[in-house]
């Protein structure tokens, strides 16, 4: 056979594999169609229903979640069904997986800090961030050495010998959220936690909770009646409506470089805070994205921070 004949009926090539997909990302926490309801009869009260949404575990960056809404639509029921504290959880009707399993309780995944700071008011600042590793039996010298460190890091070296009556709003909510950010929890939650602060406090410790995150680069859902907290901690906005407490829309939100007091002056922010609040008092319909998306390649809708 010659060697034209041999090319011509030589086999075709192999065309190379199509590129693979990229695997998907894994599922932190589903909410599939949850209702609760409290009380029976007459007196039942829908606190939140139909509550249907998903958040992913994103490597090496996290998300940072804000509920937002009026009074009594049910934000943080939600919480706390994913933190799986009665009376508000079980659910009545619906689905809550966490890492793809059903959440049946609190457990050590997760970490809530809210409004009342949740000091044992006899136990020094030290003994109050350490409490939760003296529980786990950590060791005497580590111990102290995480705490000390983590007491470094909210800003209260020189604080340590003092007993939460001697502390400030501000100063106290810093204790709680080392002592919760101690355990090292994969999700933190927080039910308005910066709700009783002065305003110049409360925008120190969105800076503090951003930069904290970042270090983390955990996951943390965030309770807040403010609109201007939910855009600029948020990464997503999941805003709700009352009468019964729902899920309206989710959000996207650019990602701050900045501290809250520069954030807040910018056009683009005041434009989506307006639009957000207008949204919220109208208990407008799903809307789409909010204006005023900033131009600036350093923020945008999607990007890690940190």
């Amino acid at each position: 056979m010659s060697t034209s004949q041999t090319m011509n009926t030589a086999a075709p090539p192999v065309p190379a594999p199509a590129p693979a997909h990229p695997p998907a990302l894994p599922e932190l926490v589903r909410f599939n169609q949850v209702t609760k309801v409290f009380g029976a009869g007459p007196k039942a009260r829908v606190a939140v229903q139909d509550i249907c949404f998903v958040v992913h575990d994103l490597p090496h960056q996290g998300e940072l979640v804000c509920l937002v809404g009026q009074s009594g639509c049910g934000k943080s029921t939600v919480l706390r069904i994913l933190a799986g504290l009665a009376p508000h959880f079980p659910p009545t009707t619906g689905e809550v997986l966490l890492f793809g399993q059903p959440v049946a309780g609190p457990g050590a995944d997760r970490g809530l800090v809210d409004q009342k700071y949740s000091l044992l008011p006899h136990l020094t600042v030290l003994d109050n961030v350490a409490f939760g590793l003296k529980l786990r039996g950590i060791p005497g010298r580590e111990r102290r050495a995480q705490t000390r460190e983590w007491i470094q890091k909210v800003g209260l070296a020189g604080a340590e010998d003092k007993f939460p009556s001697e502390l400030s709003g501000g100063m106290q909510q810093r204790v709680a959220i080392a002592a919760t950010l101690i355990l090292q929890p994969r999700i933190l939650l927080m039910d308005e936690p910066f709700g009783a602060l002065d305003p110049k406090i409360r925008l120190n410790m969105q800076e503090l909770l951003v930069k904290l995150w970042q270090e983390q680069q955990g996951t943390v859902f965030f309770v807040t009646h403010s609109v201007e907290e939910a855009v600029y901690l948020g990464d997503r906005v999941y805003r709700m409506a009352a009468n019964p407490g729902r899920l309206v829309e989710e959000l996207r939100m650019p990602r701050p470089d900045i501290p809250p007091e520069e954030m807040r002056k910018k056009p683009w922010f005041v434009a989506m805070t307006q639009e957000l609040l207008r949204r919220l008092e109208e208990d407008a319909i799903a809307s789409g994205e909010l204006p005023g998306m900033p131009p600036s390649p350093g923020i945008g809708v999607g990007e890690s921070r940190g």
